[in-house]
């Protein structure tokens, strides 16, 4: 029979690639892991990992049950979180994903009113790129991801629940005072993540050229700071610029672009009573 200790053993295990390190994560001896994987075996009828070497790696069925075990670990740890935030949000944790510019901007004033309105709640924060902050809001890993869409982007998947907390301007960052995307067709150009890659490319697109991206950084101190060397121009948004301004750039706002920016919860309503609140401190922040 399957239970929660077996699944959150193929988890460690996932995540790791190693008895030894699964053992450590959950304080458990080596053989106590080999037995849990194999009872789960013998539970499902299915080999699910390998011997290769010393190592074990998992079969393509134990990699498709271990997704699956992270994600019914995670969601369990959450439910268990909930039921601590439902008597009173006097105790438990909610746990928020977002990239820097917004964890380094909006983040910090909404978990201080979260504080002020809560003290027992704890916040716990981690960086994240909007795709990654959603997998693990899929996964259980989180409560609430803070994430950026821009307009031609395609709808999240089915299960995602969005709150638009507001939209951010997008800027071009030169060293030029009154600068314009189209005097930078034959310039090197500076890329960031995928979507902020893609939204790159859009903008200039319209200005009738593609971009020659020959630097990637995601952050935006380094962004900057090359920009101000003369390595490239780029584009930030503006949470970015609020973080952070570097003295020898210039920022000119590009009118026709706009980033959106919203709280993601999944799966069905209503929210967890923490959850709830984390989105009510981040809408009076982001405000």
């Amino acid at each position: 029979m399957l239970n929660l200790v077996h699944l959150k053993v193929l988890a460690a295990v996932a995540r790791h690639g190693s008895v030894t390190e699964a053992a450590k994560e959950l304080h458990y001896s080596q053989p106590s892991v080999s037995h849990h994987l194999s009872r789960l075996e013998a539970a499902t009828g299915v080999r699910l990992v390998q011997r290769v070497g010393r190592g074990i790696r998992l079969t393509p069925e134990g990699q498709l049950f271990a997704s699956r075990a992270t994600e019914i670990v995670g969601r369990v740890d959450a439910a268990t979180n909930e039921l601590a935030a439902q008597v009173g949000l006097q105790a438990g944790r909610v746990r928020l994903a977002a990239n820097a510019s917004v964890l380094s901007t909006i983040v910090p004033k909404a978990a201080a009113r979260l504080a002020r309105a809560h003290p027992g709640l704890e916040l716990a924060v981690i960086e994240r790129h909007p795709v990654e902050a959603l997998q693990a809001l899929r996964n259980g890993e989180i409560d609430v991801a803070l994430v950026f869409r821009y307009a031609d982007a395609p709808a999240e998947e089915e299960g995602f629940r969005l709150v638009h907390l507001g939209d951010d301007p997008i800027y071009l960052i030169s060293r030029q005072a009154d600068d314009s995307v189209a005097n930078h067709r034959h310039s090197a150009w500076i890329g960031g993540c995928a979507r902020c890659q893609d939204e790159l490319a859009a903008v200039c697109r319209r200005r009738g050229f593609a971009p020659r991206i020959v630097s990637l950084s995601d952050d935006m101190v380094v962004v900057q700071a090359l920009v101000a060397a003369g390595i490239g121009v780029t584009t930030l948004p503006g949470l970015a610029l609020r973080a952070h301004r570097h003295p020898d750039i210039h920022a000119t706002e590009l009118a026709d672009h706009r980033r959106r920016l919203y709280a993601v919860t999944y799966g069905e309503p209503p929210d967890p009573p923490a959850s709830t609140a984390l989105i009510r401190a981040v809408q009076q922040s982001a405000g």
